[in-house]
């Protein structure tokens, strides 16, 4: 007659009886900084794929949106340049320079572009909304560039940081005098080292990011600019457009149904 007793942990899984090390507090990490966006780019952007690469492209455009949205900034640029340099501009408000209240010794600016989750947008007190696709924020796109460059003109003053790879090359700098000038340019290439040389900037998917943006919030002006050698021959991308909509999603649904015939519906009697 078969045994019936139950199994026991050991047969019924795997090499159970195998020699395994113990699984302690010794066994687990602790990620400071971006080092876990470095480490875990999917748990932040969804990947490195091409749909990923894009996602940094909508992150720095969302915080120059969230500007606009605020009702601080009407004019926005996204430029795609030689090398892959992707360059955002605002004229809103600028990120702050002036030393962090929890951080005295880093300016506001550093701790910004360093340090998840520590934006306007979470505390409730800078912005009313915002936007973002996860609102993962500058910080990932700053720990995902080889290279990156943020500009502030602030208090008509210009300030400037570089980083590489998340880290800062320097202290922010004083550049000078800017008194016709206000808000945030930030500057990145992607790191290689994350994302794959297949994994490229699409110039139709950046050109048709900043159109949607514009739809969206209706009366914000966005200027696209590409390097003309970024475009393939024949693709329908212009090198520089104007996207203004004071009509926002109207307009939008006015561009679907142009050419189209229309019934006009009356009112009742």
């Amino acid at each position: 007659m078969a045994n019936l007793t139950e199994p026991t942990v050991e047969s019924a899984v795997p090499n159970a009886g195998a020699t395994t090390q113990a699984y302690d507090s010794s066994k687990l990490g602790k990620l400071e900084g971006l080092e876990a966006v470095r480490k875990k780019p999917g748990m932040y952007i969804g990947g490195t794929d091409e749909r990923a690469l894009h996602h940094l492209v909508a992150e720095a455009l969302d915080n120059a949106m969230d500007e606009a949205v605020a009702g601080h900034a009407t004019r926005i640029e996204l430029e795609l340049g030689p090398g892959e340099r992707v360059t955002v501009r605002d004229n809103g408000r600028g990120i702050p320079v002036e030393p962090h209240p929890k951080f005295p010794d880093k300016s506001a600016l550093e701790v910004i572009l360093t340090t998840l989750h520590s934006g306007g947008k979470f505390s409730g007190k800078a912005y009313a909304t915002a936007g973002g696709l996860h609102g993962v924020g500058v910080s990932v796109v700053n720990a995902l560039a080889d290279e990156l460059e943020v500009e502030v003109a602030r208090n008509r003053e210009l300030f400037r940081q570089r980083y590489r790879r998340g880290q800062p090359l320097g202290p922010v700098e004083r550049v000078g005098a800017a008194p016709n000038r206000r808000g945030t340019v930030v500057r990145f290439t992607p790191d290689r080292t994350i994302f794959p040389p297949s994994v490229r900037f699409r110039p139709a998917v950046l050109h048709r990011m900043a159109r949607s943006k514009a739809y969206l919030f209706r009366g914000v002006e966005i200027r696209w600019r590409c390097d003309p050698t970024l475009l393939a021959p024949g693709e329908d991308v212009p090198a520089e457009e104007v996207f203004h909509f004071p009509k926002g999603l109207g307009d939008f649904l006015e561009s679907l149904l142009a050419g189209r015939e229309r019934v006009v519906l009356g009112r009742r009697p």
